[in-house]
């Protein structure tokens, strides 16, 4: 791997294997980069990297490209897409990176990872033999009443339906706020790690009750899988609807730390 004053070093991920892990078959990596390649930083640790133009990741050049949301995306499935091809490979523990971590040369990047040695061995003990599983409850959306008072024959029975409906959808909210806690609960005995995004933090006419990341040991994927498809029966009758997604790379649980 080559870097100049015309180009920067793109982290993906660092490995923890117990010999070199294969390249093979790797996909291309983010946009306008060198195919993902591994550098060895310490005896079992690597680096997978690839070289990027400054021209488009640069300081002055990224910044206006980050508010292009299409853009955005395609670079986060690329990098994804990297992390996860080494997660399926036996006996490699992958620990990502965020997104667009750079470095102005593969000396820099690798010192940097040197000099985290410590704290990435932690955090390769914490997530090897897992996988991370993505969990979000959403709340159906509640009919308010219209509030024509066609139905009601005097002010005082519509004033009453309308103190009836909004009770409905008071007892429908929190049938469904329970409902959200109750599968955060049962999965989390299932697992060896749990976190839970606060509430509020999302915008939108719905935004989800419940969204969290469960590390989940890879022997107990479906017993996990099998709670969650229960679970999700059970918020429907609440009102509301469980998803799950993964497995992917422990991105929630490497902390500050990587």
């Amino acid at each position: 791997m080559t870097t100049s004053r015309t180009s920067a070093v793109y982290v993906y991920c660092v490995l923890s294997a117990p010999r070199r892990p294969r390249t093979a078959g790797a996909p291309a990596g983010v946009a306008h980069a060198t195919a993902p390649e591994l550098q060895e930083v310490a005896r079992g640790l690597w680096l997978v990297v690839s070289t990027v133009p400054l021209e488009v990741y640069g300081p002055s050049n990224l910044e206006p490209r980050l508010q292009e949301l299409d853009w955005v995306a395609h670079v986060a499935v690329a990098h994804e897409a990297v992390n996860e091809f080494f997660a399926r490979a036996s006996g490699v523990v992958v620990v990502p990176m965020k997104l667009f971590t750079m470095f102005s040369s593969l000396d820099k990047a690798i010192d940097d990872v040197r000099a985290r040695r410590a704290a990435i061995g932690r955090v390769v003990r914490r997530v090897a033999g897992c996988e991370e599983w993505g969990v979000r409850v959403t709340r159906r959306p509640i009919r308010e009443p219209s509030g024509d008072g066609s139905r009601a024959s005097t002010g005082a029975e519509f004033l009453q339906a309308r103190k009836a409906a909004r009770d409905a959808a008071a007892n429908a909210r929190t049938a469904a706020l329970g409902a959200a806690e109750t599968v955060f609960d049962r999965l989390k005995r299932l697992s060896k790690d749990a976190r839970r995004r606060s509430r509020g933090t999302e915008s939108g006419t719905n935004p989800p009750i419940l969204e969290a990341a469960f590390l989940v040991r890879t022997t107990a994927r479906a017993t996990f899988r099998t709670e969650a498809r229960r679970q999700a029966s059970i918020v429907v009758k609440a009102g509301a609807d469980l998803t799950l997604t993964g497995p992917w790379p422990a991105y929630n649980f490497v902390g500050e730390e990587a």
